[in-house]
């Protein structure tokens, strides 16, 4: 989103194609490449009311934005520009190909997992094995975030990650520490994690942004609707791709003003967190709309309970084939870090998908 005095405007890539063939006229590449696009959905909208909507060629953006002033004509270039513009990398990876987040909940109550590494010894085995599998980061979380899920104290959750994260990082793993609370950051970073990422996009604790500006570490701002206890009571959206891109823009603009740049911002739509099944299905089919943030924007679809009632109700370790769809979907769309519990699985399907994509 680019916001005029009182329009904004968003443009979503469609058609998207691996490795497009060089010689094809009027394609764009989608964040430095190898996807392309030859068509985009241009949306204009004041607040959350749409006033147009049309699908136009890259190229022929601006002259359809013209007709609602020069403020919305250069703020399409704008997006235009961040669309293409190859990302940095995001703390120390390159993001010219997908890259895989492996879950390490240390929790005894998570979703899918709760209890199998509430051990910390277990819990390093396994994160060590995530990244033999193929992880290219490891995401420590010591609190659930499930719906529903009461808060843990704040003592209890530095218990059971801080050690899990000093260990790993001490051998070499690049960490994110999954939390919602400064205090845990900071003892986080301090303990070799190099990533926070945060179910409230830094908006949770008062002391989050700051922090996380000033140790000059990456972040993932993540949506969600109200809190874990209260999120799935009722979600509505006017438009539920866009009114997400909006508020993850409103916190990239807050962190830019902190003095946390958005090469070090990664932004994820919060699959599940504040949705309806049909909310998650219109977010993953737009995910391609979050690239004119101009972030590597990461997704977490792995076993989440949309994938259960889409394919019919089955227990959330039972998803892994909808899990791996669902993954290889957001990254057709523009995803370039997947977040996911079955990591060399998803290794496997990620380089078949991958190899597809390059003989073609």
């Amino acid at each position: 989103m680019i916001t005029t005095p009182t329009l904004c405007v968003t443009l979503r890539p469609l058609g998207i194609d691996r490795y497009p063939p060089a010689h094809a006229a009027g394609w764009m590449l989608l964040a430095g490449g190898p996807d392309g696009f030859a068509l985009c959905e241009a949306v204009v909208r004041e607040g959350a009311v749409e006033r147009a909507r049309a699908v136009v060629p890259p190229a022929h953006v601006p002259t359809w934005a013209a007709a609602f002033g020069d403020h919305v004509t250069e703020a399409a270039r704008t997006v235009l520009g961040r669309l293409s513009a190859p990302r940095p990398a995001f703390a120390g990876l390159t993001l010219d190909r997908p890259r895989l987040m492996g879950v390490l909940n240390v929790t005894p109550d998570s979703f899918s997992d709760g209890g199998e590494r509430f051990d910390a010894g277990r819990a390093v085995a396994d994160g060590l094995a995530m990244c033999e599998a193929g992880a290219d980061i490891l995401d420590v979380g010591g609190e659930s975030t499930r719906p529903g899920a009461a808060p843990v104290p704040v003592e209890e959750e530095l218990r059971r990650v801080v050690p899990v994260v000093r260990a790993l990082a001490d051998a070499g793993a690049l960490v994110s520490i999954d939390t919602r609370r400064a205090r845990v950051m900071g003892e986080a970073l301090a303990a070799g994690a190099r990533i926070v990422n945060d179910v409230t996009a830094l908006a949770g604790d008062p002391g989050s942004l700051p922090l996380v500006a000033e140790a000059g570490a990456h972040v993932v701002l993540m949506h969600m609707r109200g809190e874990p206890r209260t999120m799935q009571i009722e979600p509505t959206y006017a438009d539920a791709p866009l009114d997400i891109h909006d508020m993850l823009a409103g916190r990239i603009a807050a962190c830019e003003a902190a003095g946390l740049p958005r090469a070090r911002i990664a932004v994820d739509p919060g699959i599940g967190f504040g949705k309806t099944v049909a909310h998650n299905l219109r977010v993953l089919e737009s995910m391609a709309v979050y690239q004119g943030l101009g972030c590597a924007v990461l997704l977490g679809v792995s076993r989440k309970s949309f994938i259960g009632r889409v394919a019919g109700g089955e227990a959330a370790k039972q998803r892994l084939p909808g899990s791996l769809a669902a993954g290889l979907a957001g990254l057709a769309r523009g995803a370039r870090i997947l977040r996911v519990h079955d990591v060399a699985e998803t290794a496997q399907a990620l380089a078949v998908w991958s190899a597809i994509a390059r003989h073609g």
